[in-house]
């Protein structure tokens, strides 16, 4: 579904969309580690933000903005969190809101803010306004790329996609950057995203669509199992295909839901397999539950067990680790009923350790993409988590994250 041809486009490829990506001097790597995304015709606007009780400033005033259901721009910067600051915090993020505002055009109360990095610091404002001036200057349709590279921290790479679907006879295009390497946990994971789009559709009910697509996109993920202070993800829509509204319960709103969703499960992968020194991917299937909450509960009490995911680093087949976490999850279980697979290959089945080919479970851990099948054999429902492994390397750029 999702073009390589424009892909470097991500949030600029709908139309009316600019963005850019700049050099503020907050990282103190000198990378890019600001971005500004802007549309000059007014979008809609729907969010979903972390449930970490400590919230961090920029989505405090982020939630103000979404309440309006409107905006015309995203600030966001890397380098520092602005989480744990107070009143001087809350303030400087209403500021950098101000300060992009007063660049682009618009109001205040228009503009998304967000903040990734070291939690508990003050952002440098003289930086930061700096930054957003040489920002605004330099938007662009081009200008994705860069923007995208600013809101990363200690991810390797800088997660976009963009595809193009026809909605109600009109090609409706879609875009997206995002960002998320550690502190991953559910009910959001440390991550920026923002996805862009031409489509004509209410705030309301994008965000009806967006909060439904969240519980099986991105708090189906889980690096580490730490819940950041800055978690958010946005939509804007702008309107600018020129198609007609979207309304509730009609095809349209089922392609648009249907387009939104599998965006949000793609960068959610993307995620997961970029986690901190991450060697592999594991994508982990719960089936044969009474509810789809019981299956999100064993998947990951298994994504989020350090003894699973040291072992999948090590390539080392034990199951003996994977129903231990099946079992301390809290939810009904016979042992005798329980089905494990690597790769597709049983390893425990009647309650005991199956019996399977050494060379061929050994084929299945040297590989960086592993699926772990999980059969309950209680129910109809099911659920899929998408984790990693834990390395040395992970342990290393957090040992040394805030020096």
């Amino acid at each position: 579904m999702f073009s390589e041809k424009n892909a470097a486009a991500g949030v600029t490829f709908p139309k009316g969309f600019k963005a850019a990506g700049v050099k503020a001097g907050i990282k103190k790597s000198g990378n890019l580690d600001l971005a500004l995304i802007y549309t000059e015709k007014e979008a809609a606007v729907a969010g979903v933000f972390t449930k970490n009780a400590v919230a961090a400033a920029p989505v405090i005033v982020s939630r103000e903005v979404v309440k309006g259901g409107k905006a015309h721009a995203i600030v966001a910067n890397a380098g520092c969190a602005n989480a744990c600051t107070g009143e001087t915090g809350l303030a400087n993020a209403r500021k950098m809101a101000a300060l992009a505002a007063a660049e682009v055009g618009c109001a205040s109360d228009e503009v998304l803010v967000g903040s990734t990095g070291i939690i508990g610091v003050n952002l440098p404002m003289d930086k930061l306004e700096a930054g957003i001036k040489a920002a605004a200057a330099e938007l662009s349709e081009d200008g994705s790329k860069n923007a995208g590279n600013a809101i990363i921290t200690t991810d390797t790479y800088s997660k976009a996609c963009s595809c193009e679907v026809e909605i109600g006879g009109q090609a409706v295009r879609f875009g997206a950057i995002a960002k998320g390497s550690g502190m991953i946990q559910p009910n959001m994971a440390t991550m920026l995203c923002y996805i862009t789009t031409d489509a004509n559709i209410s705030s309301q009910l994008m965000q009806k669509a967006l909060s439904e697509i969240v519980e099986v996109s991105f708090n189906m993920i889980s690096v580490d199992g730490d819940m950041s202070t800055n978690d958010t993800v946005l939509v804007l829509a702008n309107g600018a295909s020129g198609a007609a509204e979207i309304t509730d319960g009609s095809p349209e709103y089922d392609k648009f839901y249907a387009t939104l969703k599998e965006i949000c499960q793609e960068l959610s992968k993307r995620i997961a397999a970029d986690g901190e020194g991450a060697t592999k991917f594991l994508t982990i299937n719960v089936s044969g539950t009474k509810t789809f909450e019981d299956a999100k509960t064993v998947a990951m009490s298994i994504a989020k067990s350090p003894l699973v995911k040291t072992a999948f680093f090590g390539e080392d087949p034990n199951w003996g680790r994977v129903i231990c976490a099946v079992g301390y999850a809290g939810i009904p279980m016979v042992p005798e009923k329980t089905v494990i697979k690597f790769g597709g290959v049983p390893v425990y089945a009647n309650g005991l350790g199956a019996e399977f080919n050494e060379d061929d479970i050994h084929k299945v851990m040297a590989e960086h993409d592993i699926v772990i099948d999980v059969e309950m054999g209680m129910g109809d429902a099911k659920a899929t988590v998408w984790s990693c492994d834990f390395s040395y390397e992970y342990v290393k750029i957090n040992g040394e994250y805030h020096t």
